[in-house]
Protein backbone atom coordinates (compact mmCIF):
# COMPACT_ATOMS: atom_id res chain seq x y z
CA UNK A 1 0.00 0.00 0.00
CA UNK A 2 1.22 3.49 -0.80
CA UNK A 3 2.54 5.49 2.15
CA UNK A 4 0.25 8.32 3.32
CA UNK A 5 1.44 11.66 1.93
CA UNK A 6 2.16 13.16 5.34
CA UNK A 7 4.69 10.52 6.45
CA UNK A 8 7.33 11.67 3.92
CA UNK A 9 6.34 15.34 3.76
CA UNK A 10 6.34 15.97 7.51
CA UNK A 11 9.80 14.40 7.77
CA UNK A 12 11.14 16.61 5.00
CA UNK A 13 13.37 19.61 5.83
CA UNK A 14 11.51 21.45 3.06
CA UNK A 15 8.24 21.15 4.99
CA UNK A 16 9.79 22.90 7.97
CA UNK A 17 11.43 25.54 5.83
CA UNK A 18 8.17 26.32 4.02
CA UNK A 19 5.96 26.49 7.11
CA UNK A 20 7.93 26.86 10.29
CA UNK A 21 11.26 28.59 9.79
CA UNK A 22 9.85 31.83 11.09
CA UNK A 23 10.39 33.51 14.44
CA UNK A 24 8.43 32.35 17.44
CA UNK A 25 6.57 35.59 18.07
CA UNK A 26 3.31 34.41 16.45
CA UNK A 27 3.31 31.19 18.50
CA UNK A 28 4.15 33.12 21.66
CA UNK A 29 1.38 35.67 21.12
CA UNK A 30 -1.26 32.98 20.53
CA UNK A 31 -0.16 30.91 23.53
CA UNK A 32 -0.19 34.02 25.74
CA UNK A 33 -3.78 34.77 24.75
CA UNK A 34 -4.84 31.14 25.06
CA UNK A 35 -3.42 30.79 28.57
CA UNK A 36 -4.94 34.11 29.61
CA UNK A 37 -8.31 32.75 28.44
CA UNK A 38 -8.01 29.22 29.89
CA UNK A 39 -6.33 30.20 33.19
CA UNK A 40 -4.86 26.73 33.86
CA UNK A 41 -3.69 25.93 37.38
CA UNK A 42 0.06 25.99 37.93
CA UNK A 43 1.88 22.82 36.90
CA UNK A 44 -1.04 21.01 35.24
CA UNK A 45 -0.31 18.32 32.65
CA UNK A 46 -0.71 19.33 28.99
CA UNK A 47 -0.54 17.30 25.76
CA UNK A 48 0.48 18.94 22.47
CA UNK A 49 -0.80 16.60 19.72
CA UNK A 50 1.15 16.80 16.43
CA UNK A 51 3.65 19.12 18.10
CA UNK A 52 6.14 19.29 15.22
CA UNK A 53 9.47 20.58 16.51
CA UNK A 54 7.72 21.76 19.64
CA UNK A 55 7.38 25.52 19.25
CA UNK A 56 4.03 25.67 21.04
CA UNK A 57 5.10 23.06 23.61
CA UNK A 58 8.14 25.16 24.51
CA UNK A 59 5.98 28.24 25.02
CA UNK A 60 3.66 26.32 27.35
CA UNK A 61 6.49 24.71 29.30
CA UNK A 62 8.10 28.13 29.69
CA UNK A 63 5.00 29.16 31.65
CA UNK A 64 5.58 26.38 34.18
CA UNK A 65 3.19 23.71 32.92
CA UNK A 66 4.13 20.04 32.57
CA UNK A 67 4.02 19.60 28.79
CA UNK A 68 4.27 16.49 26.63
CA UNK A 69 4.50 16.78 22.85
CA UNK A 70 3.80 13.92 20.44
CA UNK A 71 4.33 13.82 16.69
CA UNK A 72 4.50 11.18 13.95
CA UNK A 73 7.62 12.73 12.42
CA UNK A 74 10.87 11.23 13.71
CA UNK A 75 12.86 14.20 12.41
CA UNK A 76 10.60 16.69 14.19
CA UNK A 77 10.86 14.82 17.49
CA UNK A 78 14.64 14.53 17.10
CA UNK A 79 14.80 18.33 16.91
CA UNK A 80 12.23 18.83 19.68
CA UNK A 81 14.17 16.58 22.07
CA UNK A 82 17.04 19.09 22.02
CA UNK A 83 14.78 21.33 24.13
CA UNK A 84 13.53 18.65 26.52
CA UNK A 85 13.60 19.59 30.21
CA UNK A 86 12.17 18.55 33.56
CA UNK A 87 8.69 19.76 32.56
CA UNK A 88 8.94 19.33 28.77
CA UNK A 89 8.85 15.89 27.16
CA UNK A 90 8.62 14.65 23.57
CA UNK A 91 7.72 11.30 22.02
CA UNK A 92 7.35 10.02 18.48
CA UNK A 93 3.77 8.79 18.42
CA UNK A 94 0.84 8.35 16.02
CA UNK A 95 -2.22 10.28 17.26
CA UNK A 96 -4.44 7.42 16.05
CA UNK A 97 -3.03 5.19 18.80
CA UNK A 98 -3.71 5.46 22.56
CA UNK A 99 -1.34 7.51 24.70
CA UNK A 100 -1.27 7.84 28.50
CA UNK A 101 -4.87 7.21 29.52
CA UNK A 102 -6.65 9.85 31.67
CA UNK A 103 -3.37 11.61 32.41
CA UNK A 104 -3.71 15.13 31.01
CA UNK A 105 -5.70 18.18 32.11
CA UNK A 106 -5.37 19.89 28.72
CA UNK A 107 -4.80 18.70 25.15
CA UNK A 108 -4.04 20.90 22.16
CA UNK A 109 -4.00 20.39 18.40
CA UNK A 110 -2.69 23.48 16.62
CA UNK A 111 -2.24 24.70 13.03
CA UNK A 112 -4.64 22.30 11.23
CA UNK A 113 -2.64 19.27 12.37
CA UNK A 114 -5.59 17.01 11.66
CA UNK A 115 -7.77 15.88 8.74
CA UNK A 116 -4.98 14.02 6.93
CA UNK A 117 -6.20 10.46 7.13
CA UNK A 118 -7.79 8.29 4.45
CA UNK A 119 -10.87 7.19 6.38
CA UNK A 120 -13.37 8.64 8.83
CA UNK A 121 -12.56 5.79 11.19
CA UNK A 122 -8.95 7.01 11.43
CA UNK A 123 -10.10 10.54 12.22
CA UNK A 124 -12.47 9.15 14.85
CA UNK A 125 -9.64 7.06 16.29
CA UNK A 126 -7.49 10.17 16.66
CA UNK A 127 -10.23 12.08 18.51
CA UNK A 128 -10.88 9.01 20.65
CA UNK A 129 -7.22 8.75 21.63
CA UNK A 130 -7.04 12.46 22.49
CA UNK A 131 -10.23 12.18 24.56
CA UNK A 132 -8.99 9.11 26.44
CA UNK A 133 -5.72 10.90 27.25
CA UNK A 134 -7.72 13.56 29.11
CA UNK A 135 -9.05 13.32 32.64
CA UNK A 136 -12.80 13.82 33.06
CA UNK A 137 -13.36 17.59 33.14
CA UNK A 138 -10.22 18.14 31.05
CA UNK A 139 -10.04 20.63 28.18
CA UNK A 140 -9.27 20.05 24.49
CA UNK A 141 -8.43 22.94 22.14
CA UNK A 142 -8.39 22.33 18.39
CA UNK A 143 -7.23 24.94 15.89
CA UNK A 144 -8.45 24.06 12.36
CA UNK A 145 -8.96 25.91 9.12
CA UNK A 146 -12.41 27.36 8.48
CA UNK A 147 -13.67 25.48 5.42
CA UNK A 148 -15.94 28.24 4.08
CA UNK A 149 -13.33 30.98 4.45
CA UNK A 150 -10.64 28.77 2.92
CA UNK A 151 -12.82 28.05 -0.12
CA UNK A 152 -13.44 31.76 -0.68
CA UNK A 153 -9.80 32.77 -0.17
CA UNK A 154 -7.93 30.01 -2.00
CA UNK A 155 -4.98 31.44 -3.91
CA UNK A 156 -4.57 28.80 -6.58
CA UNK A 157 -1.00 29.47 -7.67
CA UNK A 158 1.87 30.75 -5.54
CA UNK A 159 5.63 30.72 -6.02
CA UNK A 160 8.04 31.33 -3.14
CA UNK A 161 11.80 31.45 -2.92
CA UNK A 162 13.28 30.73 0.52
CA UNK A 163 17.07 30.67 0.95
CA UNK A 164 17.61 29.86 -2.71
CA UNK A 165 15.02 27.05 -2.81
CA UNK A 166 11.99 27.55 -5.05
CA UNK A 167 8.53 26.35 -4.02
CA UNK A 168 5.80 26.19 -6.67
CA UNK A 169 2.45 25.75 -4.93
CA UNK A 170 -0.88 24.88 -6.56
CA UNK A 171 -4.08 24.73 -4.51
CA UNK A 172 -7.53 23.38 -5.33
CA UNK A 173 -10.45 21.65 -3.63
CA UNK A 174 -13.36 19.33 -4.24
CA UNK A 175 -16.46 18.51 -2.21
CA UNK A 176 -14.57 16.72 0.57
CA UNK A 177 -10.94 17.89 0.63
CA UNK A 178 -8.48 20.72 0.11
CA UNK A 179 -5.39 19.87 -1.93
CA UNK A 180 -2.04 21.54 -2.22
CA UNK A 181 0.66 20.39 -4.65
CA UNK A 182 4.14 21.60 -3.74
CA UNK A 183 7.00 21.34 -6.21
CA UNK A 184 10.41 21.84 -4.58
CA UNK A 185 13.21 23.08 -6.85
CA UNK A 186 16.61 22.90 -5.17
CA UNK A 187 19.97 22.87 -6.95
CA UNK A 188 21.07 20.17 -4.51
CA UNK A 189 18.40 17.83 -5.92
CA UNK A 190 18.81 15.78 -9.07
CA UNK A 191 15.20 16.52 -9.95
CA UNK A 192 12.37 18.47 -8.30
CA UNK A 193 10.45 16.88 -5.45
CA UNK A 194 6.66 16.82 -5.59
CA UNK A 195 4.37 16.53 -2.56
CA UNK A 196 0.57 16.75 -2.46
CA UNK A 197 -1.18 17.66 0.78
CA UNK A 198 -4.77 16.57 1.33
CA UNK A 199 -6.88 17.91 4.22
CA UNK A 200 -10.49 17.00 5.01
CA UNK A 201 -13.17 19.71 4.82
CA UNK A 202 -14.50 19.30 8.35
CA UNK A 203 -17.03 21.88 9.48
CA UNK A 204 -18.01 22.93 13.00
CA UNK A 205 -20.96 20.54 12.72
CA UNK A 206 -18.64 17.66 11.80
CA UNK A 207 -16.40 18.35 14.77
CA UNK A 208 -19.38 18.75 17.11
CA UNK A 209 -20.50 15.24 16.17
CA UNK A 210 -17.01 13.69 16.26
CA UNK A 211 -16.28 15.25 19.65
CA UNK A 212 -19.65 14.33 21.19
CA UNK A 213 -19.20 10.68 20.24
CA UNK A 214 -15.99 10.67 22.32
CA UNK A 215 -17.44 12.48 25.32
CA UNK A 216 -16.14 15.93 24.34
CA UNK A 217 -18.55 18.86 24.46
CA UNK A 218 -17.66 22.08 22.64
CA UNK A 219 -17.93 25.05 25.02
CA UNK A 220 -16.62 27.97 22.94
CA UNK A 221 -15.72 28.64 19.30
CA UNK A 222 -13.43 31.40 18.04
CA UNK A 223 -12.50 32.51 14.54
CA UNK A 224 -8.91 33.70 14.79
CA UNK A 225 -5.81 33.86 17.00
CA UNK A 226 -7.10 37.04 18.66
CA UNK A 227 -10.13 35.10 19.97
CA UNK A 228 -12.70 37.03 17.97
CA UNK A 229 -16.03 35.27 17.64
CA UNK A 230 -16.40 32.65 14.93
CA UNK A 231 -18.11 33.76 11.74
CA UNK A 232 -18.77 30.96 9.27
CA UNK A 233 -17.89 33.10 6.24
CA UNK A 234 -15.42 35.67 7.59
CA UNK A 235 -13.26 33.84 10.13
CA UNK A 236 -9.94 32.40 8.89
CA UNK A 237 -9.74 29.81 11.67
CA UNK A 238 -12.02 27.45 13.56
CA UNK A 239 -10.75 27.32 17.15
CA UNK A 240 -12.83 25.00 19.34
CA UNK A 241 -12.56 24.70 23.10
CA UNK A 242 -14.16 21.48 24.37
CA UNK A 243 -14.62 19.86 27.74
CA UNK A 244 -14.38 16.14 28.47
CA UNK A 245 -17.71 15.42 30.10
CA UNK A 246 -17.38 11.66 30.47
Amino acid sequence: MEQPWFKDWFNSPYYHQLYFNRDKTEAAAFIDKLIKYLKPATGVAMLDVACGKGRHSMQLAGKGYDVTGIDLSADSIYEALKNESENLHFYQHDMRLPFWIRYFDYAFNFFTSFGYFRTQREHDNAIHCIATALRTGGCFVMDYLNVHYSEDHTVHNVEKEIEGINYIITKWYDEHHFYKKIIVEDEALQEPLIYTEKVAKFSLGDFTDMFAYQGLQIQEVYGDYDFNRYDVKKSPRLIMIAKKVR
